[in-house]
């Protein structure tokens, strides 16, 4: 997390050299040349880039693949080229195409990355490949799959654990052979290719890093290789193998010049500069940041840049990442849009900042741009209140896993995220306490709704472990614990987290054993499956449907303002995580996902027993999601009827992480 504030600050402080003459790569120059199916030379000459033998600023701007629906892609590329831009930087999120062992996708709906680069290469841009293995981006796990925790012994992002370096040989191998005819040599558009990311950031084996680059060749990819961190990080750990482009993340014109004690006559670059920047779950407003004039002092210097991002859309599913300190306390889930506050917002339109880094831009490399392409059309539908439909407690599949004690998602069950209900007849007792909660639990008393315990702190929930439990005479109780998942953390010491009730779990003192567990995965294959209601539900967890009637499909965001904490599909797809404790309290839903007529939407609630008003909406920010304050949720414990009722609190109430940073 510290590093994480370095960066958040470093680009908000004002520039120690600006306005004085620094010298930057020499001779840079605007250049007209574009990927046009013919082979071209990219290389690098005495600190800067080469372009066929000439000298060449990467102007470039990330977005990826998997955030985007498919029909959008070449939307979201003419965007980033009508800013002034050259280059478009995309990660490849490992597990998002292999998500068994030696079971890979990169041909459908968003995961055809070749599809993306080659469209790239249509619209006249050059590409940045970032594949990892390790990403981060606030994408589950980091883009690790996260199979590999089902070993509790496997360890990442290391050559030392011949298990994790087996995996990243098969990806590599997987993923090398559709890459390298599109690389700009063979007259593809890809010139450069990332090796890991921010590594020093996590550790210093440059051996590690070699070793990557190493499989990358042994593939048919020759390089040229770049590496990405934090100047401070590189500073302690030096994890910078001799020869490759050395990105900056969130530096200034002074620390590129340092960095040149590092990289030699290898060009130094702004590998990330922040247009915006990241929020998560129970922060009081959405992130922003301006990056104008640091922009105009890196480029005044020469320097090539990514920004990171230009256009961030949306963790559809369940691909959102999470933070937290190194300890592991402070857990901070990424919220589903991923919008960044960047200068090309979630539905693709230009903000203001878009229009101020367009100008500085044209001005400082003297290009003239193509114009804007028109918008997506949006579109609208009548509110609707969708009515209980099933209940996950009448779906629980089969019979039960019978368990020792509760423990780790991945291992016993071999599940990713998602739910698991645990069930245990208990003897009278006072006190249940829930150790080590991934990352959100419902407790239910012979099937009525107690308490919750929330790894996330916030000043309308509760996060402690223990749960008081309803006085009763005598007797046995039946206890079920609801566990609910966030994305794995994707940065720092904490990186593959298991998720899950890790434990222990005790009564008065006294450990839990021989429990029954039902994992559920929330895959298509179950929510098709669903039976439905016989009587009127009693308590949350329960799915809600509604018909939505939509005359001419196009993009749009779904209020639920008025739900407490679930899921939303749309027409089959999850569009994603919703939570009171906002700040996002809309959905976007991309206008091809919708058709003419009648949609199907379905709510997991994990609370409610009534559905609410879902209304449409035109952006990610409205009414009831101003800055200075965010939606939660108290619960009425008293209540028999149990219900969460959404409160307002002042943008002071609970913890504030917004000056923690982005992780990339």
């Amino acid at each position: 997390m510290q590093r994480r504030r370095f960066l958040a600050l470093s680009l908000l402080t004002p520039l120690a050299f600006a306005g004085r003459a620094w010298a930057g790569p020499s001779g840079v120059a605007a250049s007209a040349v574009a990927p046009d199916g013919r082979g071209h030379a990219f290389a690098f000459g005495k600190r800067t880039f080469l372009l066929d033998g000439k000298p060449f600023q990467i102007r470039s701007g990330e977005m990826h693949p998997a955030r985007i629906a498919r029909e959008h892609w070449r939307h979201r590329i003419r965007m980033a080229r009508a800013m002034g831009l050259n280059t478009v930087a995309i990660y490849v999120m490992w597990n998002h195409h292999e998500r068994e062992p030696g079971v890979f996708d990169f041909e459908s709906d968003n995961r055809d990355i070749v599809a993306f680069i080659r469209l790239c290469a249509e619209e006249g841009m050059w590409v940045y490949l970032r594949p990892g293995p390790y990403i981060c981006g606030e994408w589950t796990n980091g883009g690790l799959p996260a199979w590999l925790l089902r070993d509790p012994d496997t360890r990442l992002r290391t050559r030392d654990d011949p298990r994790y370096m087996a995996a990243v040989r098969r990806y590599i191998a997987a993923l090398a052979p559709r890459i390298a005819p599109l690389t700009a040599g063979a007259g593809g558009p890809v010139l450069m290719l990332q090796v890991e990311n921010e590594y020093s950031m996590f550790a210093d084996d440059v051996g590690y890093l070699e070793a990557l680059r190493d499989l990358w060749r042994e593939h048919g990819i020759a390089g040229p290789f770049s590496v990405s961190d934090g100047w401070k990080d590189l500073q302690r750990r030096k994890a910078y193998p001799k020869g490759m482009a050395l990105g900056l993340d969130g530096a200034d014109v002074a620390d590129m010049l340092k960095g040149r004690s590092f990289a030699g006559e290898s060009p130094v670059w702004l590998g990330e500069g922040y247009p915006g920047w990241l929020t998560h779950w129970g922060e009081p407003a959405f992130a922003t940041r301006d990056l104008v004039e640091p922009l105009r002092e890196i480029m005044r210097a020469g320097y090539s840049f990514n920004l990171y991002v230009v256009h961030g859309g949306t963790n559809f599913g369940l691909t959102a990442g999470a933070n937290a300190e190194d300890d592991g306390s402070q857990f901070q889930p990424v919220i589903t849009s991923y919008d960044y506050g960047a200068p090309i917002d979630e539905r693709g339109r230009a903000t203001p900042h878009y229009a101020a880094l367009r100008r500085v831009i044209v001005e400082s490399a003297g290009v003239t741009p193509p114009a804007m392409p028109e918008a997506p059309p949006s579109a609208t539908f009548s509110p609707v209140t969708p009515v209980p439909f099933a209940s996950l407690w009448d779906n629980l599949p089969g019979e039960p896993v019978r368990l020792p004690s509760p423990g780790p998602n991945e291992i016993l069950f071999g599940q990713d995220q998602g739910l698991v209900v645990y069930r245990k007849r208990i003897a009278a007792g006072s006190v249940l306490r829930l150790e080590n909660v991934r990352d959100y639990a419902v407790v239910h008393v012979d099937g009525r709704e107690t308490a919750v315990v929330s790894r996330v702190e916030h000043a309308s929930l509760n996060s402690r472990p223990d749960v008081t439990l309803p006085a009763r005479a005598s007797g046995e109780a039946t206890v079920e614990v609801l566990v609910d998942t966030f994305g794995h953390i994707n940065f720092g010491p904490r990186l593959g987290d298991h998720k899950g009730l890790i434990g222990p779990v005790t009564l008065d003192g006294v450990a839990l054993h021989d429990v029954e567990a039902w994992p559920l995965p929330l895959d298509d294959a179950w929510v098709r499956g669903l039976k439905p209601l016989k009587a009127a539900p009693s308590r949350g967890g329960v799915f809600f449907r509604a018909a939505l009637h939509v005359d001419v499909p196009g993009d749009v965001y779904l209020d639920m303002s008025g739900w407490v904490k679930g899921y939303l599909w749309v027409n089959g797809r999850l569009l994603g995580r919703y939570w009171s404790v906002g700040p996002q309290l809309r959905l976007f839903c991309p206008g091809p996902w919708l058709k003419a007529g009648e949609n199907e939407v379905l709510v997991l609630d994990l609370h409610r027993v009534e559905g609410a008003v879902i209304a449409a909406a035109d952006s990610l920010h409205g009414v009831g999601q101003a800055p200075v304050a965010s939606r939660a949720g108290s619960y009425q414990e008293q209540d028999p009827a149990a219900r969460w009722e959404p409160t307002l609190l002042a943008s002071g109430a609970g913890r504030s992480y917004s000056e923690t940073g982005r992780e990339s």
